[in-house]
């Protein structure tokens, strides 16, 4: 795998951003914005994703990033979830939501793949050795 200097390189953040950028946009228009208690937790639960993926990156360590991965799995569904509940109310388009689910999809299936490489490497993080690096 590639070696990451950024948690921004990571595509899984990057997925993670998009989405977040997405679920700002359609809590901002029509009766999404109106209702503030769903879309305030549905933009934390988006913001988490990213914000978990980029603070398990920095803690240095293979079992911490893992960690905060499965936190961000957990928003990530949660988010998901909640794309429903936006779909049944009729908040949001039926293409707005395929886009974001599918988003959500990537994010999970992606971060699965991640865990189970970290899981199995030799490598133990940047904590354990003296380089800056993160090899994935």
């Amino acid at each position: 795998m590639a070696t990451f200097k950024r948690f921004e390189d990571l595509e899984i953040w990057q997925l993670a951003r998009k989405l977040c950028v997405n679920i700002f946009e359609i809590t901002e228009k029509g009766s999404f914005q109106k209702d503030f208690r769903f879309r305030d937790q549905i933009k934390s639960s988006s913001g988490s994703i990213m914000d978990n993926i980029a603070e398990g990156y920095g803690r240095g360590g293979n079992k911490e990033f893992v960690n905060f991965l499965s936190i961000a799995l957990g928003s990530c569904n949660e988010c998901r979830s909640q794309l429903y509940r936006a779909i049944d109310w009729k908040y949001i388009s039926e293409e707005e939501f395929k886009i974001n689910s599918q988003i959500c999809e990537e994010i999970i299936s992606k971060s699965g793949g991640l865990i189970t490489y970290l899981k199995n490497s030799q490598y133990k993080g940047t904590k354990f050795h003296k380089t800056t690096n993160i090899e994935q």
